[in-house]
């Protein structure tokens, strides 16, 4: 196994590995403690992956979660999520996968499966290292800070420059079906690492305590920070490609460049935590039960809309 950094912030490429379910535990531990360190791996020349061997491998870091909270049906392997263009609408903004559940994926992965000829690359933010670069009066303020994430708000507002098919509006009125909120702080201590990370990004829709302008602008103060070109590394997918990330300490961006040209990825997450402040308190769930492993509660997995 060779791993290569890819930028000063976050990201490696990682070569000589052969993913697959029975892969030592050496090679399980260097690949956790890469994704710890880099935040984002990028793992090429994997396209002897299936979805069975995808899931399989990636269960070696833990327990898989659904595919998707409120997303129904689709492929016999209940944790793989595909992230499939076809559904007309392009999420291009910059998220946490999941952080309208009180305890989002710990991992991500996402595997290459049908790319477009041009685009359709993922840019990727380091938000431990977006907020020790933090002034410290605004790290004073952020640590005291709450904020809801919900899966119901409204997609055609906040893009805008999107028009929203009626594809799209039907996979957004499904997305919204079950309505989940929930309180995290804004910012929260990596279990594993202990370093203060960001917990913001779409889904994160106010400020407690705040009215929605203050509240917003809050929002986008630090999420001007997050996304600063300084923490952030983009990846150009080739077939085989397989990307890795610890979505408790990143945000992700799909750059919508490519035309409407077909982009399809298969997507598997790892369960995760309830996040914690950084004075010990833990998120809330204020509406919308707790979403659990495939093994507790089983979810089918459906197209997502190309936003990841």
């Amino acid at each position: 196994m060779h791993i290569r950094r890819i930028n000063g912030a976050i990201g490696a490429e990682i070569t000589g590995l052969r993913l697959h379910p029975d892969l030592d535990d050496a090679d399980v531990a260097a690949l956790r403690a890469a994704l710890l360190e880099h935040k984002v791996v990028f793992l090429p020349d994997q396209g002897h992956l299936d979805d069975a061997a995808h899931a399989g491998t990636v269960r070696r870091l833990g327990p898989l979660t659904g595919a998707h909270p409120t997303i129904t049906g689709g492929l016999d392997e209940a944790a793989v999520l595909p992230v499939d263009s076809g559904r007309g609408t392009k999420s291009n903004a910059w998220h946490t996968d999941v952080t309208f559940v009180d305890r989002p994926p710990a991992f991500t992965t996402l595997r290459a499966v049908t790319l477009p000829p041009h685009g359709g690359d993922t840019v990727f933010a380091n938000t431990a290292t977006a907020y020790a670069r933090l002034p410290e009066p605004l790290r004073a303020l952020a640590d005291d800070l709450w904020a809801e994430h919900t899966n119901d708000y409204d997609y055609a507002t906040a893009h805008a420059e999107v028009e929203v098919a009626d594809a799209s509006a039907a996979y957004h009125q499904e997305f919204r079906a079950t309505v989940y909120r929930t309180h995290h702080p804004v910012v929260r201590v990596h279990p594993e690492t202990h370093e203060r990370v960001f917990v913001l990004g779409q889904f994160a829709q106010k400020v407690l305590g705040c009215n929605p302008t203050d509240g917003r602008a809050l929002i986008d103060l630090f999420q001007r920070h997050i996304t600063r070109l300084e923490n952030t590394v983009r990846w150009h997918w080739s077939p085989g490609d397989v990307a890795l990330w610890d979505n408790r300490s990143t945000q992700h961006y799909a750059v919508d460049d490519y035309d409407d040209r077909p982009r399809r990825l298969h997507r598997i997450t790892v369960a995760g935590d309830v996040p914690v402040s950084v004075h010990g308190q833990p998120s809330v769930a204020v509406a919308g039960d707790a979403w659990l492993a495939p093994r507790e509660q089983p979810v089918g997995g459906q197209a997502l809309a190309s936003g990841t």
